[in-house]
């Protein structure tokens, strides 16, 4: 079997929306952005603006270290957006239920940063609006823990169910009901700490298997896996061989964990998104496109509220 290769590189990720834009042949900035777009708002957020902001349709979360949060005038209105610097060659742009995040080389200038976003304005607020309408027209509203409580699981609805005399948690596949072996009356936060531990072990014991499946069918070794609880990732692989899957990710059919699977291990032959890499990919699991398009419109952050 091939093993990982033992060069390092950086980890790629399996993320959402994300557009990658080459810098690496930059032209001089000109000192103006384009003509059609209003001139960029300088600097860190301004206490006061007169446009309408492009907020997320989330709470904003607190900055990690090294991110800054800026502000730039688009035709529909001021974008907030936060920016990290990195060692990457591209200027990385994904847009999430946060909004707005871009990594840039350390030696892009602020002024082509901000050009580039004027330059894909029209794309950057298509995909804010889609995050805001997903955001407001969530199916799943939160679950309220008690006897009865439905939730999903590889694709099917569990009920919860107390108050037996079994001694041990056990899951009965042929009614799809869970029972917890805890009291009627027991706490909502028990009970939904309860549901999500079980769910997380079920989904270390389902991606390993499922691992060493498509590992052996596209003949490569991975060093080691653990569950991630990621807000924007499905999965990461990283060139020593260490996968990250998403536990969230035991919602869904298994078809969709297979789809996963699949591309974190393609990443052991191609660190990269190229069509080498989806060739590898649809070598060993062929429906990935129809996958693809469901994790693209499902984010991990629209899922029941565990």
């Amino acid at each position: 079997m091939q093993k990982a290769p033992s060069r390092q590189r950086p980890a790629v990720a399996l993320d959402t929306l994300q557009l990658d834009l080459p810098f690496e042949h930059a032209p001089a900035y000109s000192g103006a952005p384009p003509a059609s777009a209003p001139a960029p708002l300088r600097g860190d957020v301004p206490a006061a603006d007169p446009l309408p902001v492009l907020t997320p349709a989330t709470p904003a979360a607190p900055l990690p270290d090294g991110v800054r949060l800026r502000r730039i005038a688009l035709k529909a209105g001021a974008l907030e957006y936060r920016l990290r610097r990195s060692s990457r060659r591209t200027i990385g742009f994904c847009i999430d239920g946060t909004g707005l995040a871009i990594t840039a080389p350390r030696w892009v200038t602020i002024a082509d940063i901000e050009s580039a976003i004027l330059d894909k304005q029209n794309w950057i607020v298509k995909k804010l609006t889609e995050w805001q309408t997903r955001v407001e027209q969530r199916a799943l509203p939160r679950i309220d823990w008690k006897d009865g409580a439905q939730f999903p699981y590889l694709g099917k609805t569990i009920s919860v169910s107390l108050g037996s005399a079994a001694s041990a948690l056990s899951f009965d596949d042929a009614t799809n009901v869970l029972s917890l072996a805890m009291p009627a009356f027991a706490d909502a936060q028990q009970i939904k700490d309860r549901v999500q531990g079980w769910l997380q072990s079920e989904a270390k014991r389902i991606f390993g298997e499922r691992l060493a499946v498509y590992a052996a069918k596209l003949g490569v070794e991975y060093r080691a896996y653990a569950l991630s609880s990621a807000a924007t990732r499905w999965g990461s692989c990283s060139s020593d061989g260490k996968i990250r899957l998403n536990w969230r990710l035991i919602h869904f059919p298994m078809s969709i964990i297979d789809y996963v699977v699949a591309h974190e291990l393609a990443h052991l032959r191609e660190m990269n998104h190229s069509p080498r890499f989806w060739q590898t990919v649809e070598s060993i699991f062929p429906e990935f496109r129809e996958a693809r398009h469901t994790l693209k419109h499902h984010p991990p952050d629209l899922l029941p509220a565990l």
